[in-house]
């Protein structure tokens, strides 16, 4: 590292978030640095009784157009971009006066916090869009073998360590290191100012842009939250990222307040289990939703959570136990009571909130209550009006990115179109919805059987659409005698129907709109099965 003639390094610290400034810049003033600052960090600096040199003496030039120049100048890139193993660089930022930079410590203006309040205007925004720092810091990476660059408050003890263990200096890996982490930091800003715009600029009426709403260029602007101890199997490594800024009742939202480290499959059938149980929010009644391998198992409502909770549970008791729960209200003693009896297992549960008194029901049940993981999230009740949804719906593909909007449809009564002769009651059409609502979230081909507001059989992720009947007709026996069927898409052909009305099938609900239709519909005729069609297909793969 290049030192002054006198031997003083410099550091150039500019930051927003000031968490553990004041011992950093102490461990530098001991280490001989000469420290440098701009506006506020200097104000912090000198009421901690650090000295620090202003930027404006090195430049010449004051902080100007209210502080958005003050850093854009020769004075400050050339002493950072000034690679020390080239003589001719050395010299030509000689010739000009000005001296190397050798730590650069920078983070950005709070863009992502300060566009996430309801009330920041358009102008606030816009001035909360970091100009000079990003400059700054993309310079000291790109320079990395010549300049240290620090842009995360987590990193300040690692590398003071480091700079004292090593008279001033650190290793090429961690310049390397650190360098990474920078790009990556000013990447995703940037990420955030682009998907903010689009959402803002692009959606307005007066727009002349194109404003379809998938980007040209896509970069995602995640921050990774846990290193999982293995991916799906335990040969795979993974990690959990998350969205800024989310307000949405979400597993990324979730709190964890129990239990053992969430694993990568926790997680996807956490979403699983959540979502499906997000479908059931403004039901008066409490839902309740066993996920096993991502499939919804068991679902059901009831008079009580823990009446939902049995219900769901009923369903399906040889996939339920080692499941995901998740309800639609906090979780009461009674509820607790159930969860924890005899011949249950769960690896994780994500609620609404839970009763003090259920705490220690939860976890001190014998033999895996102690590892049991506890989610908590915001209340489910009114959360599509009361929150931003969270934007795209990936799934990846070698190579690639498959984006698309997400399934909120929500099926109304109004919607749906009888095509048979007899139409359903006003029973079994509320059955017919609570099916649905539930195929929605089963892996295609994906077929639900309800009945009472409970699934009773569901075959999920078959090759063809007549083995999931088979399969959800298996499951329910002789429950299936009264119930109703939903499909998550189209019957190709009639033999679907044919086996849901020898099962005693009394109402179907699917989207229509196979060649087969009416093959179909004289099915549901000759049995005296009442078939509405949505329109609307939801595949989940």
């Amino acid at each position: 590292m290049s030192r002054q003639p006198d031997g003083t390094r410099r550091a150039l610290i500019s930051v927003s978030n000031k968490t553990g400034l004041i011992p950093f810049a102490q461990g530098l003033i001991q280490l001989g640095f000469q420290i440098l600052s701009t506006g506020g960090t200097a104000r912090t600096l000198r009421d901690a009784q650090i000295p620090v040199t202003d930027v404006e003496q090195i430049t010449g030039f004051p902080e100007m157009l209210d502080g958005r120049v003050k850093t854009l100048h020769p004075a400050v890139h050339g002493g950072i971009l000034a690679d020390r193993s080239k003589p001719d660089h050395l010299q030509a930022i000689a010739q000009q006066g000005i001296a190397p930079i050798d730590l650069v410590c920078v983070n950005l203006y709070p863009f992502t916090t300060t566009v996430a309040r309801p009330d920041v205007t358009l102008e606030e925004a816009i001035e909360n869009i970091d100009i000079g720092c990003p400059a700054m810091i993309r310079s000291a990476a790109k320079n990395h073998t010549s300049v240290i660059v620090v842009v995360h408050p987590e990193d300040y003890t690692a590398l003071l360590t480091e700079l004292q263990a090593h008279n001033g200096d650190v290793t090429p890996a961690t310049r390397r290191a650190l360098a990474v982490k920078a790009f990556e930091h000013t990447a995703q800003y940037d990420a955030h100012i682009s998907a903010w715009m689009r959402q803002r600029f692009l959606t307005e009426p007066d727009s002349t842009t194109d404003s379809a709403p998938f980007p040209q260029e896509l970069t995602l602007a995640l921050h990774k939250v846990q290193d999982c101890r293995y991916g799906e199997n335990p040969h795979q490594k993974a990690a959990f990222y998350v969205q800024q800024n989310l307000t949405e009742p979400c597993v990324a939202t979730a709190q964890q307040i129990h239990g053992k480290e969430l694993s990568f499959n926790n997680l996807y059938d956490l979403n699983a289990a959540l979502e499906t149980a997000k479908e059931f929010s403004e039901e008066p009644r409490p839902a309740a939703v066993i996920i096993k391998h991502a499939n919804p198992c068991g679902v059901a409502l009831g008079d009580t959570l823990a009446e939902a909770f049995q219900k769901a549970r009923e369903a399906d008791p040889v996939s339920a136990f080692g499941g995901i729960l998740a309800v639609t209200q906090p979780i009461d003693v009674a509820t607790a009571e159930e969860i924890t009896g005899r011949n249950t297992f769960f690896e994780a549960i994500i609620a609404p909130g839970y009763a003090p008194e259920t705490i220690p029901i939860l976890t001190e049940r014998k033999k895996w209550g102690a590892s049991l993981r506890l989610l908590q999230v915001d209340p489910l009740h009114g959360w599509r009006a009361k929150t931003t949804a969270t934007g795209y719906d990936f799934k990846r593909i070698t190579g690639g990115l498959l984006l698309q909007t997400p399934d909120h449809h929500e099926l109304t009564p109004d919607a749906l179109q009888t095509v048979t002769e007899r139409a359903p009651t006003e029973e079994e059409l509320q059955e017919l919805l609570f099916a649905y609502r539930v195929v929605k979230h089963v892996r295609s081909n994906a077929i639900v059987l309800s009945r009472n507001r409970q699934t009773i059989g569901v075959g999920a992720g078959q090759m063809n659409r007549v083995q999931s009947v088979r399969i959800a007709v298996e499951q329910a026996g002789q429950k299936a005698r009264g119930a109703v069927m939903a499909s998550d898409a189209f019957f190709p052909f009639p033999d679907g129907p044919e086996v849901a009305a020898q099962a005693g099938i009394t109402a179907i609900i699917q989207p229509g709109g196979s060649v087969k239709d009416a093959e179909t519909i004289a099915v549901a005729n000759r049995c005296g099965i009442a078939m509405v069609f949505t329109g609307v297909r939801h595949f989940l793969h």
